[in-house]
């Protein structure tokens, strides 16, 4: 079963189980949101097309990441007249994952959505720096032995002064 759904001045072609990224939309990782903006819904019983839109028809998803697009230069010159603006821009996006495509006025369902994944973002993040922190101490080791003889062998051999 796929749908087409409308959001952020855009149509998108979705299945359960596609991330698709869409124009900024307010919620964080694990909530879920309904697209109500259903054009068209096509299955193995046929397409049903809306005018404009499919009645009853909805399209839960859920909220894998908040992100940014690329950036993208702008660029404006004008020849022999000096004239030259450059400009960067980064679009908000939002990252979701379709669960289900409803008809008949279904609402979406709890089970449905899996398990956030910003948990084992977490785990990650906090095992990262053990591993850094490690590496630092033995690379501060390493240096800090070299120092510590080179220091000693100038200080056992002094010249004696010159009368």
């Amino acid at each position: 079963m796929y749908a087409v759904i409308r959001t952020g001045g855009k149509q998108y072609r979705v299945a359960p189980d596609d991330v698709i990224e869409v124009e900024k939309l307010s919620g964080e990782a694990g909530e879920i949101i309904q697209f109500e903006d259903v054009l068209m819904v096509g299955g193995e019983g046929g397409a049903q097309i809306g005018a404009p839109t499919v009645s009853g028809a909805s399209v839960a998803g859920q909220v894998v990441e908040q992100k940014r697009a690329d950036k993208i230069i702008v660029f404006k010159k004008k020849r022999r007249k000096n004239y030259r603006r450059k400009k960067g821009h980064r679009q908000h996006l939002t990252a979701v994952r379709i669960t289900e495509i409803l008809t008949g006025g279904k609402k979406p369902s709890k089970s449905a959505a899996a398990p956030a994944p910003a948990k084992k973002e977490a785990k990650k993040a906090d095992a990262k720096p053990e591993v850094k922190a490690k590496a630092k101490t033995k690379t501060a080791e390493k240096k800090a032995s070299a120092k510590k003889p080179a220091a000693k062998t100038p200080a056992a051999k002094k010249p004696a002064a010159k009368k």
